[in-house]
């Protein structure tokens, strides 16, 4: 393994794209393979064992074809099913995945009031249970499971979705914020929101709209782009030589599912051309 090869990073679709958008901050000097695989999204209302076996079929792929030196799991359901078993498959590979910030959240209420927005796998979850537990008494937590949100968010760069899809992702958010509780800064209001899917960071400017600007809003991409270095750092895996001129020069996407999707997210979050992204098919 060489500093020269790329970090590979997947998720179940678009999601991740937030996570990746952290990670060129953070790695301007480092090549990323970007891997969406919408032809089996939404992840988070699979089941754990189809999660697993396609987190490793991904993994392997992505091993095999374009060498990484790592992995981030982009996805918080993916990381919550399988990263202990890709972990046991890929022992000498750095692996990052990502969980929900309701530790962070935790620190920064003031009312003592958090809400948490995630999948219902993430939040079925052993370790996210563990993870809401090992929090007891550190602050109240409300806890939804968004079914639908992700593949709504997800539909917004589908051409054939384009006339319907925001208006559901509006719908979407309204319900379940309301189902979450009051929101603001008053006693026994929900002050702080917890991300907990990548999807929905693409999301956050109408959450923050619906909510009222007051209301901390908390992702995860900036954490994992961090860790990221760190466990590259400690690996002697940071790439020293020049940065790419340009981001199409250091950025491969691909997807299992429809590519004129994955082109109109790269487009308009990450403003890459549209011969950025390939699509690919990776069996189980």
């Amino acid at each position: 393994m060489s500093a020269q090869q790329p970090i590979g990073v997947f998720d179940s679709g678009i999601g991740g794209l937030s996570v990746l958008q952290a990670l060129l901050a953070e790695l301007p000097h480092e090549h990323f393979v970007y891997l969406a695989d919408n032809g089996h999204a939404p992840y988070g209302e699979k089941t754990d064992l189809f999660v697993r076996q396609r987190s490793l079929a991904i993994a392997h792929h992505l091993v095999r074809e374009h060498r990484i030196k790592a992995l981030v799991v982009a996805c918080n359901t993916a990381t919550a099913a399988a990263i202990q078993e890709l972990r046991h498959h890929h022992p000498h590979l750095p692996l990052i995945g990502v969980e929900p910030a309701i530790k962070p959240a935790a620190q920064l209420t003031r009312t003592g009031r958090v809400g948490v927005m995630a999948t219902r796998g993430t939040v079925a979850s052993e370790k996210f249970q563990r993870l809401l537990s090992s929090l007891q008494g550190s602050a109240e937590f409300e806890v939804c499971a968004c079914n639908g949100l992700a593949l709504a968010i997800e539909q917004t760069t589908l051409p054939a979705h384009q006339d319907r899809a925001p208006a559901e992702v509006t719908r979407l958010l309204r319900s379940y914020t309301r189902a979450l509780g009051d929101f603001g800064q008053a006693p026994g209001q929900i002050d702080t929101l917890v991300l907990g899917c990548t999807h929905y960071v693409f999301a956050q400017e109408e959450l923050q709209a619906l909510l009222g600007p007051d209301v901390q809003l908390v992702s995860t991409g900036a954490p994992v782009a961090r860790q990221t270095r760190r466990l590259l750092e400690a690996g002697g895996l940071l790439h020293a030589g020049p940065a790419p001129q340009t981001l199409a020069g250091r950025l491969q996407l691909f997807t299992t599912g429809d590519l004129a999707g994955l082109q109109a997210a790269a487009q308009r979050w990450l403003h890459l051309p549209p011969q950025g992204c390939q699509r690919t098919v990776i069996p189980l």
